[in-house]
C-alpha cells in the first residue's frame, strides 16, 4: 500500500492480533515478540528487513515486509490457495485488512505497479474486484 500513514502501519498489527492469527514477527533470524509499527519502523537503516508472518486461516500465509514507513508489502504463496476455499480465505483476509484501513488494496504480481493489478479491495463497495484483461 503506497502512502500509508502511521496509523494504517500500526491498524495491520492489531488487525492480526484482534483476529487471533497464528503470527510470527522476526528481524533476520531472530524470531521476537510483535512490537509496535512505530518500533519496526525506528530502527538502524542498515538492520535486516522485519518481517510478520501471519496465518488468517490454517495453511493460507501472508508475510509482510517493513521496507519503509511509505508502504505496507505482503507476499503470499499462490500454491497455498488452492481451490475456491483458498480464494475466499485471500480474499476474506484482503478484505478485512482493506475495511480495518478504509483503503484500495492491490494484488500485483511481484515487482509489478498497481497499473497490473489482478485483483483489488474497493472500500467504497466493500468488494473485491478483478482484472479481466487478461
Amino acid at each position: 500500500m503506497c502512502g500509508a500513514p502511521a496509523a494504517d502501519r500500526q491498524a495491520l498489527p492489531d488487525l492480526v492480533v484482534a483476529r487471533g492469527c497464528w503470527h510470527e514477527y522476526a528481524e533476520g533470524c531472530r524470531v521476537l515478540p510483535l512490537p509496535t509499527a512505530a518500533r519496526v519502523l525506528s530502527g538502524p537503516c542498515d538492520a535486516e528487513v522485519p518481517t510478520l508472518c501471519v496465518e488468517p486461516v490454517p495453511g493460507f500465509r501472508a508475510i509482510f515486509r517493513f521496507l519503509s514507513d511509505e508502504t505496507i508489502d505482503f507476499g503470499i504463496d499462490l500454491h497455498e490457495l488452492q481451490g475456491q476455499e483458498g480464494l475466499d480465505a485471500f480474499c476474506g483476509f484482503l478484505r478485512a485488512i482493506g475495511r480495518r484501513l478504509d483503503r484500495t488494496l492491490f494484488l500485483c504480481p511481484e515487482g509489478a505497479d498497481v497499473d497490473l493489478a489482478i485483483l483489488w479491495y474497493e472500500p467504497g463497495g466493500d468488494r473485491i474486484a478483478v482484472r479481466h484483461d487478461r
